[in-house]
């Protein structure tokens, strides 16, 4: 949080007004994802990973129990993914930064994809073809809006979905999508 807060006010890692909120209003609605990872899961991709929300906090809880799963941050902002860099190096987290543009990676067959206030549900489907297993789980935050976010998908995506209410605000969800296809 330290590091968070000093690299901030440079390149706007979280809005100056969430600051005096960060575990709350950041790390608690990120660690909250963690207890949906399966147990099976060895390879975590983390989209748009910006902060490091959920990318990073989920990175700190594994390495003392789940030093196997392996976490990749993608992040496109320059600044950001030396941000996360650093923040990896310095708390020797097993994790790695592609600091490239989500539709540029190569497919990554991540057993788990996660994405906090990323993009619309439809458009994250398309992240979740590309570059999740056929047996995966994806995780994503959503807020106050994420049942129509499901019916505006359903209309180009076929998938199973689990929502779990959000610990850290009352009007979010963490969304569990599976078998995630064209419809």
């Amino acid at each position: 949080m330290a590091l968070l807060e000093k690299w901030t006010p440079a390149i706007n890692l979280v809005s100056k007004s969430s600051v005096p909120m960060i575990w709350q209003r950041h790390v608690l609605d990120s660690a909250q994802m963690y207890h949906l990872i399966p147990e099976t899961a060895q390879r975590l991709l983390d989209l748009g990973s910006g902060g490091g929300f959920p990318g990073l906090v989920l990175a700190v809880l594994a390495k003392a129990d789940r030093p196997d799963l392996r976490i990749t941050l993608v992040e496109s902002d320059q600044r950001k993914a030396v941000f996360l860099s650093e923040v990896v190096r310095q708390l020797d987290l097993k994790a790695e930064v592609a600091a490239q543009r989500i539709e540029t990676l190569p497919p990554q067959h991540a057993d788990v994809l996660t994405a906090r206030a990323l993009a619309p549900l439809d458009s994250l489907c398309g992240f979740v073809l590309r570059h999740m297993k056929a047996e995966g789980v994806a995780l994503f935050a959503k807020g106050a809006q994420a049942a129509e976010e499901i019916r505006h998908a359903r209309l180009t995506w076929a998938f199973e979905v689990e929502q779990y209410p959000s610990r850290s605000d009352s009007s979010s969800s963490i969304l569990a999508l599976r078998q995630v296809c064209h419809a």
